[in-house]
């Protein structure tokens, strides 16, 4: 009789664990948003700095900019909501 409720108990924790995992990745793929990637035309050098570089997007009216490797070197990439 123990057993069998020790059987039980584990069977309604996973399934109350499988549920909660299966809820909780719809909700994450609900909230993605895609971001486009443009390329800073104003932006000069070797990008070290994601701030600075962000600073330098919000002049070519982009919300944001990171730094980002292309072809080897460290370019400057704005970014904004598709």
């Amino acid at each position: 009789m123990a057993l069998s409720r020790r059987m039980a108990a584990s069977a309604l924790l996973l399934l109350v664990l499988l549920v909660a995992t299966e809820m909780g990745a719809t909700t994450v793929k609900l909230a993605e948003a895609r971001d486009c990637l443009s390329q800073s035309h104003k932006f000069k050098g070797a990008c070290l700095s994601s701030s600075n570089c962000a600073a330098v997007c919000r002049t070519e009216n982009f919300p944001d900019g990171e730094c980002h490797t292309h072809n080897f070197a460290r370019k400057c990439f704005c970014k904004r909501a598709c």
